[in-house]
């Protein structure tokens, strides 16, 4: 048997010959979120974003700058929250100077590397991910976990997460627009946030817990 995240994974290996059918293809909702451990968190007053991840540009770091820019001009309030850390040996990372500027600006708030990224979710409203590729991005199950509407990208891996309209928004890779017009969904309509969040939390439970993932696995290797 064959286990991957995705049906676009599925595709790849057919079109590269890696394999000939689907036949033994396993499809696994990645590696599975702990839905205990990701409690379903209270929101915070005011209207917040988050991203976590490393500070590279294939995560849509500059994407998610020029929406907050954009947000800024009209909702000046708004916060935009970064969790993460500069991975130096990435030919994609941003640079310090980069980040920095955009700190100074007073676009981005910075809040450095995480272990435990709980308390920065708990603290967010909706929760971003712009990024280019993925598997199944676990930090956008982890939010989901916490109750948390997504915004990510109309790509391989992330589409996975989120049913548009129902658990967030679906963008476009590489716009920042469409992700500004996402953004400003929620802060017009705030009762989207708390509706598509419990939505969010339903999808994690029901399809990307430990528990569920295991089972697959299981039954798949036959244990």
């Amino acid at each position: 048997r064959i286990l991957v995240y995705n049906k676009d994974i599925t595709s790849l290996f057919l079109e590269k010959k890696l394999i000939k059918t689907k036949e033994k293809v396993v499809l696994v909702s990645g590696s599975g979120v702990d839905i205990d451990y990701f409690y379903e968190a209270e929101f915070p007053d005011n209207i917040s974003f988050l991203l976590i991840a490393r500070l590279l540009s294939d995560k849509g770091l500059y994407e998610y700058y020029e929406a907050a820019k954009i947000i800024k001009e009209n909702y000046p309030q708004t916060t935009f929250n970064i969790v993460g850390f500069i991975d130096e040996s990435n030919p994609t990372a941003i640079s310090k100077k980069q980040l920095d500027q955009w700190i100074d600006e007073g676009i981005i708030n910075f809040l450095g590397k995480k272990e435990d990224v709980r308390l920065s979710l708990s603290d967010s409203s909706v929760y971003v991910l712009p990024s280019y590729h993925e598997g199944i991005p676990r930090s956008v199950l982890e939010a989901m976990s916490m109750g948390r509407p997504v915004i990510t990208t109309d790509t391989y891996g992330c589409r996975e997460t989120v049913i548009p309209q129902v658990n967030g928004f679906l963008v476009p890779i590489k716009d920042s627009k469409s992700l500004a017009r996402a953004m400003e969904e929620f802060i017009k309509n705030p009762s989207l946030i708390k509706k598509m969040g419990q939505e969010s939390r339903r999808i994690a439970t029901e399809r990307f817990s430990t528990s569920v993932i295991n089972k697959v696995i299981s039954e798949t290797i036959e244990l």
